[in-house]
């Protein structure tokens, strides 16, 4: 993928002018050393909120999505150094903090860098003591939409913002700051924020295969679940308030959407969507008095528990009203450790749940997770037998089946993170020692290309199989997967 010239590189900004700041989403491999062969990635959601709020604020921000245009770091490092803005954003994740902090590092000393994301909030401390973030003036903890227009207003604010952290010049520890009264900061009513201004994600809204314009949505912020490997995990996020956009908005959003860019197929990311009964009941109520399904096709994720418990007609309304795929979250087949993970499922459920939407046409793509602490050999083949049991389930019926496989990897601030630290086996940088991985030769097997995202690992053998067995076992699945679709689709 050749780096795109500099205009066409940053999203939304108006580069005639100078940048108060740019946004940076790191890439996942250095792709300087191996070209990027995944051809899509998801928007960068979170960051276009707080663009978009900014620029509402009458500030010249931009977005620079490094992973969807496959930069080398080096030349992200050149591009950013080459605009000079007054802030550089990051978004902390676990497998992407080295390269951001090889990022940060390399910038222009005139520039001052804020942070926020998973990893800032799981490891302040850690970040802000990282020499590599020495010029970080502000690490923001949670939804920073409004925050972060304060800090672009005046760097000085940070000290009556809540929970906005930077290292003491002086003394070398983190400051937090905060004063009375400014609590809303930290949970933004989601109605009164802005709609995402497109302009400054990289693919959204794209042309999708079947012909269809598609964008990705948020209908909904924080999760009531502790799912204990799961980076939003109620209990790893005691600052956030769970709440839902009304239905209006949503409706309002898609059809924006679909007057400016002619989107009839929309993607909700968020958690909740079709996780919180009375909130999918008061949604279909506004999409069936708005003929939604006439009009649009939508996928969402979904959680197994509450579809299970969801009577017939209920199923038959999600239908009738565009739903055409639910994204859940599986992730094994071993009854033991599903509620060693906190998921509140079971295999049966899961092939109900599962039964009972595709046989409405209603299509569903499974997560699994592979190489789960305390996992045995016996329960790694229940999830193999899980999926293969989903496939000859679903393959008569008018839904697909698709399953999505992975090896775990340990998050800090999880619950799962804290029973591995606890063990005493490990160290926080062992666990944070991310590789990215080629499961075929080269990373360029055909039925690999779309997984290049998403292969990473800490090369830790968690459970009883070996992460050579998890591999061979990820890849066998994802290979049969991909035999499964249509070549046309391909």
């Amino acid at each position: 993928m050749p780096t795109p010239p500099l205009d066409e590189a940053v999203s939304g900004a108006d580069l005639t002018r100078p940048l108060d700041a740019l946004f940076i989403n790191a890439p996942l491999r250095d792709y300087g050393i191996r070209p990027r062969v995944n051809d899509f990635t998801l928007p960068v959601l979170g960051m276009g909120y707080i663009a978009t709020y900014a620029a509402h604020q009458g500030f010249n921000v931009g977005v620079l999505d490094a992973e969807a245009l496959g930069l080398p770091v080096d030349n992200a490092i050149g591009m950013v150094n080459q605009l000079a803005p007054r802030w550089a954003g990051f978004n902390l994740l676990a497998p992407t903090y080295e390269i951001s902090a090889r990022i940060a590092a390399g910038l222009d000393p005139s520039i001052d860098v804020m942070v926020g994301g998973h990893q800032a909030k799981a490891m302040p401390a850690e970040t802000l003591t990282d020499p590599r973030f020495a010029r970080c003036e502000a690490l923001v903890i949670g939804e920073g939409e409004t925050r972060v227009a304060e800090l672009l207003a005046d760097k000085h604010h940070r000290t009556t913002l809540p929970a906005v952290m930077w290292l003491d010049p002086i003394l070398k520890t983190p400051v937090t700051g905060g004063s009375m009264g400014v609590g809303y900061h930290l949970s933004p009513n989601v109605d009164e924020l802005p709609f995402v201004d497109r302009t400054f994600l990289t693919n959204d809204p794209y042309l999708a295969d079947d012909g269809r314009w598609e964008a990705n949505m948020v209908g909904a912020r924080g999760c009531p679940y502790d799912c204990s490997f799961c980076g939003a995990a109620v209990s790893a996020n005691p600052d956030v308030t769970i709440r839902t956009r009304t239905p209006a908005d949503i409706l309002a959003e898609m059809d924006e959407l679909h007057t400016r860019y002619g989107v009839t197929a929309f993607r909700f990311v968020d958690d909740l969507f079709l996780g919180y009964e009375r909130f999918i009941v008061k949604c279909m109520a506004a999409f069936t008095d708005a003929r939604a399904g006439d009009r649009y096709v939508w996928d969402a994720t979904g959680r197994i528990n509450i579809l299970h418990r969801m009577k017939d007609d209920k199923l038959d309304l999600l239908r009738a009203n565009g739903l055409r795929e639910v994204a859940l979250g599986i992730e094994s087949g071993s009854e033991r450790l599903l509620h060693y993970m906190g998921k509140r499922i079971t295999p049966d459920m899961t092939r109900s749940v599962v039964r009972r939407l595709t046989e409405r046409g209603i299509s569903v793509k499974g997560y699994f997770i592979l190489g789960f602490p305390t996992e045995t050999r016996a329960e790694l083949a229940e999830t193999v037998r899980l999926v293969h049991d989903l496939w000859d389930i679903t393959d008569p019926l008018p839904g697909r089946f698709r399953s999505s496989v992975f090896e775990f990897r340990p998050y800090p601030g999880t619950p799962e993170w804290q029973r591995l630290i606890a063990t005493g086996k490990y160290t926080s940088a062992e666990l944070l020692d991310y590789t990215a991985v080629d499961l075929t030769e080269g990373g360029v097997d055909e039925a690999m290309l779309g997984r290049d995202e998403f292969n990473f690992s800490v090369g830790i053998q968690f459970g009883e199989a070996t992460v050579a067995e998890v591999r061979h076992h990820l890849t066998e699945l994802s290979r049969e997967q991909y035999e499964r679709i249509p070549v046309r689709s391909r």
